[in-house]
């Protein structure tokens, strides 16, 4: 199960919170909002992106930088923790 963050952050500070957002294991998603959560841009995160593939979405990221003020990095996280799966006990049928 995912779960999401939101982050408040100024337009200067937002590739680098994007580069360290990168950097954790645990996310799967990144989207991009304006401060009334509007999808300025979302794209996911795969563990087996290499540079070549970050080099467009950085320079996307520090465009939108340029030209926003404020806005709102919405993070979807995998669950780290497995939930215990319930288990449904079989009721004893007396006639069978």
């Amino acid at each position: 199960m995912a779960y999401k963050e939101t982050f408040n952050i100024s337009g200067e500070n937002l590739l680098k919170k994007v580069k360290d957002l990168f950097k954790e294991a645990n996310v799967t998603k990144i989207t991009i909002a304006d401060k009334n959560e509007k999808e300025i841009i979302s794209f996911p995160v795969s563990i087996g992106i290499v540079g070549v593939f970050l080099a467009p979405i950085f320079a996307a990221v520090g465009a939108i930088a340029a030209i926003v003020a404020e806005c709102k990095i919405i993070v979807e996280r995998k669950d780290d923790e497995p939930k215990a799966e319930e288990t449904v006990a079989q009721e004893e049928n007396p006639l069978v």
